[in-house]
């Protein structure tokens, strides 16, 4: 069993913490206490195959794998999570298109994604509808040859500074069974009847944008719907399969960075005429730290391994998701800790990376949904 990487997955690190070193480390603060997007950080990533890593070249991509693309968020999330996630959320959505989408529509909304000059995002959850997909309650009509909208979604990442958005609606309300009747339809922002209304005032993440969206007779021609009419919602499970496996990079990175910023801090800080990271109790720290993100990581690089196997993942994706967000959480809070006063203010990154981790528990599926999805998968298929 090889658990090495490859040359090439090497360089991907390395410049990407380069990147990370030199572009967002220094604007970090700025857009987190401003809670504004980083447009200019994006574009650089663009230049940089950072935006939309996993779309084919053939669409303008980097073509990279699940593995080359976990890589770059551990890398990006260990600096700052909330660009890091503008960053890597810049082609959320796309997946579905990849997928199931047509040749026009791969054209038409993959390579602007993949360039920079469009941003697209995933619309699911709404008001009263987060872990429990099925009970979306967004309408698509068929008016004939186009399809007619109306509902709202909210926590939309990209919400307010989106092109286009895959959009999962209930296309059929007389479907029978609970996870019928479903399709994903995109939405271009500038359709009459759309309307955004960015959320200020998250606890973390707050460079990365988040809204509310309304649709409102919103008209979109028939050839938007992608894949089958009525089966969007098996279409999304396996869509929350790889998703689940990012945000588990996403959290291994947040640890990460908890431990490398409290490793520089621990060696500076001194107490009682020593550096306290001669103190057995803050080396405990840093070796549980250490060793649960080393076990995360493990983790999370096999369920990306074999998302590019093609393998069946639901139970594993939940594990990582569920084990590295956790850790995630962990780590950050013992960061603190270890920084003592200094954590509690925004002079050190970890007070950031405090609040930013929590969400990695929340979305694309709460933590204890990822337990029951594991749960489920034991009881009905085993070890």
């Amino acid at each position: 069993m090889d658990f090495g990487l490859s040359e090439e997955q090497q360089q991907i690190r390395e410049e990407v913490q380069r990147f990370a070193e030199n572009e967002i480390v220094p604007v970090a603060e700025e857009y987190d206490v401003e809670e504004k997007f980083p447009h200019d950080v994006v574009d650089k990533a663009t230049e940089m195959g950072l935006v939309g890593p996993a779309i084919p070249m053939e669409y303008g991509g980097a073509g990279y794998s699940t593995l080359d693309t976990a890589i770059i968020a551990e890398e990006l999330f260990s600096y700052d999570p909330g660009i890091a996630l503008s960053i890597m959320a810049c082609s959320f959505g796309t997946e579905a298109i990849q997928a199931f989408g047509t040749e026009d529509q791969k054209e038409r909304f993959l390579e602007p994604v993949a360039k920079g000059e469009k941003i697209s995002g995933a619309a699911i959850s709404e008001p009263d509808t987060g872990s429990d997909v099925s009970s979306v309650s967004t309408r698509a009509e068929k008016d004939g040859d186009e399809w007619v909208i109306n509902g709202n979604k909210m926590w939309i990442t990209n919400g307010s500074v989106g092109d286009f958005f895959v959009v999962l609606c209930k296309t059929n309300p007389d479907a029978e069974g609970r996870y019928n009747g479903f399709s994903q339809i995109v939405v271009e922002a500038d359709r009459d009847g759309f309307s955004a209304e960015k959320i200020t005032g998250k606890m973390g993440i707050r460079a990365s944008d988040t809204a509310e969206l309304i649709f409102d007779d919103v008209r979109v021609p028939e050839e938007n719907l992608i894949g089958t009419k009525d089966a969007a919602f098996m279409q999304q499970m396996q869509f929350f399969d790889e998703t689940r496996t990012g945000v588990a990079a996403q959290g291994v990175g947040i640890a990460k960075g908890a431990l490398r910023n409290s490793l520089e801090y621990a060696e500076d800080r001194e107490q009682f005429g020593k550096s306290i990271s001669e103190f057995q109790a803050i080396q405990h720290k840093l070796a549980d730290m250490a060793t649960q993100t080393e076990a995360a990581r493990n983790l999370t690089y096999k369920a990306a391994w074999n998302v590019d196997q093609g393998n069946d993942i639901t139970k594993l994706a939940s594990m990582a998701k569920e084990y590295a967000s956790r850790v995630a959480v962990e780590a950050a809070n013992e960061a603190v800790q270890i920084h003592g006063g200094s954590g509690y203010v925004n002079d050190f990154p970890v007070e950031r990376l405090y609040r930013d981790s929590k969400i990695t528990q929340i979305y694309e599926g709460t933590t204890e949904i990822q337990k029951n999805v594991i749960a489920r998968e034991l009881l009905g298929k085993g070890f």
